[in-house]
């Protein structure tokens, strides 16, 4: 097994024996992550959703159908990117994420990231996009999404690319052209 493999490996099996806030209390099945392990691009959401939760896979929904037809958009094999969540648990009832579960979790996350290297990490929505800025020393430049989703961020080879969160176009049809030509900016980057 290489030696990625191995560390997110151990990274999966803490996660499944975690109990560092009480969300594991009411999960049905934590959501670790899914993808290459040698992704260039990895995506970040905010927290598993129902479907998640009852799986263990992230962005199996509608959401999920979403985002595998925008990576389809840009010739971009689900599989051959990483796909994740800031927590790892499902809130109750879908609520947000709080503060002292994202402290519990996170480190999780910044472990991932850290052994996937990614040349590209796309962040879905505002919660995942506010923690990437802030962690990577660009939290000067945090907004909400609609005014940030589709720029390109900096932090030294990695390019950081806020999103909308996939679930947009589920409630509204107009938002997937925008998705679409967001997704064309991953493209753009990957491609190089």
């Amino acid at each position: 097994m290489a030696k990625v493999d191995e560390q997110l490996k151990k990274i999966r099996n803490e996660v499944v024996n975690c109990q560092q806030c009480y969300l594991f209390k009411t999960r049905i099945l934590p959501v670790i992550g899914q993808g290459s392990h040698q992704a260039k691009i990895v995506f970040i959401g905010e927290a598993p959703g129902s479907n998640e939760d009852k799986t263990g896979i992230p962005f199996c929904g509608q959401s999920g159908n979403i985002l595998t037809e925008l990576l389809n958009s840009i010739e971009i094999k689900r599989e051959d990117v990483y796909i994740c969540n800031i927590l790892k648990c499902r809130p109750p009832n879908n609520r947000n994420p709080q503060t002292e579960e994202i402290e519990a979790c996170v480190s999780y996350l910044e472990r991932q990231i850290k052994i996937i290297k990614p040349k590209i990490v796309g962040t879905l929505g505002n919660y995942a996009t506010s923690y990437i800025l802030k962690k990577y020393d660009l939290g000067d430049q945090v907004k909400g999404i609609s005014q940030i989703h589709g720029k390109v961020f900096e932090f030294g080879t990695m390019k950081i690319i806020p999103l909308y969160h996939p679930a947009v176009a589920a409630y509204n049809a107009n938002m997937k052209s925008i998705l679409k030509k967001d997704f064309q900016i991953l493209k753009k980057y990957n491609e190089k």
